[in-house]
């Protein structure tokens, strides 16, 4: 058997939960929900600025790596609360007046190692039968968002693929694509 590459929604819940008794519980909580819900690299996620965000237009720049087309995505319901709790906690880390949105407990931007550590954690955490990291968050986008019977071209440009073919498989293997053809 195939090991899986993605994460489903309940496990993504998971493991937001399982974060929630962390040190760095707001953080880390907003850190997974906007990585699912953009579609992120683990680089783009640690390269976030404070002036990517915009709360007041509910928007998010997303500058996307290898080549990707960088694109502004709305900041969604689900994800504007657990963002204005970081931005309150934000304020007593160390280096809060730096431009990273996501900063260490040094104060400095949080490494990609570090995202991988707390995403391994959380799952351990959460009694996940897989193990996450980062990138499993961007499939289960890409999963989510044809599940939702989202064109794959609208797919292809959200997550900023070049090449469709990158994009196809997370809607050639919905089953659920076929439902209506009968």
């Amino acid at each position: 058997m195939k090991k899986r590459k993605y994460l489903t929604m309940s496990e993504v819940r998971k493991l937001i939960n399982a974060v929630g008794q962390g040190d760095h519980a707001d953080r880390d909580a907003c850190l997974i929900w906007m990585c699912f819900l953009h579609g992120c690299r683990v680089s783009e996620l640690n390269s976030l600025r404070l002036s990517d965000i915009d709360l007041e237009g509910r928007t998010i720049m997303i500058n996307r790596l290898k080549n990707g087309f960088s694109t502004i995505h709305p900041l969604f319901d689900i994800e504007i609360e657990p963002l204005q709790q970081w931005l309150r906690k934000r304020l007593n880390y160390r280096g809060c007046d730096s431009e990273w949105l996501f900063l260490s407990r040094q104060g400095n931007r949080l490494s990609r190692q570090q995202i991988y550590k707390m995403m391994r954690k959380s799952g351990r955490d959460s009694a996940l039968s897989i193990a996450p990291h980062p990138h499993m968050l961007r499939h289960a986008c890409g999963y989510a968002l044809a599940d939702r019977g989202i064109d794959t071209r609208l797919i292809q440009d959200y997550l900023g693929h070049r090449n469709i073919r990158h994009t196809v498989l997370y809607t050639a293997s919905n089953s659920r694509r076929f439902l209506d053809i009968w």
